[in-house]
């Protein structure tokens, strides 16, 4: 894999969306999105429409992400985040959107592209590969 040093698709969060712009960022971003290696979740593409400028920012984001392979949330997907809660027994509150993202991309074999240490805490439970875009290669 090339963008982000990963071996496996990685999901974006929402926190990695609003910094693909950002200089150190920005060329990984174009090389893992050329190379196949960007993945959306149904949660985060929600979050990342519902935030858009206007409507043809919602177009453009809604085409850019309906076009990638998708980690979709399913009846096991939710599982999986309950299951994730109940591993750490409420100590960490994180949002519920982070739970499920993270749980979608576990169960297809990806990673989660992120900004966001709720990530790395989710990946000790779930078994995902968390990749923070300030450590990523």
């Amino acid at each position: 894999m090339t963008g982000f040093g990963s071996d496996v698709p990685l999901v974006i969060d929402t926190s990695a969306w609003n910094r693909q712009s950002e200089p150190s960022v920005r060329d990984r971003w174009w090389a893992a999105l050329g190379a196949g290696e960007l993945a959306a979740c149904p949660i985060s593409t929600l979050e990342i429409l519902a935030v858009a400028p206007d409507e043809k920012a919602f177009a453009a984001f809604d085409r850019a992400l309906s076009a990638l392979p998708e980690a979709p949330v399913t009846v096991a997907v939710c599982r999986s985040a309950l299951s994730a809660s109940r591993a750490l027994r409420g100590s960490r509150r994180l949002p519920v959107a982070d739970y499920l993202v993270a749980a979608a991309a576990a169960e297809r074999g990806f990673g989660v592209l992120h900004q966001d240490r709720h990530f790395d805490i989710l990946a000790t439970v779930l078994g995902f590969e968390s990749v923070r875009l300030d450590k990523a290669a």
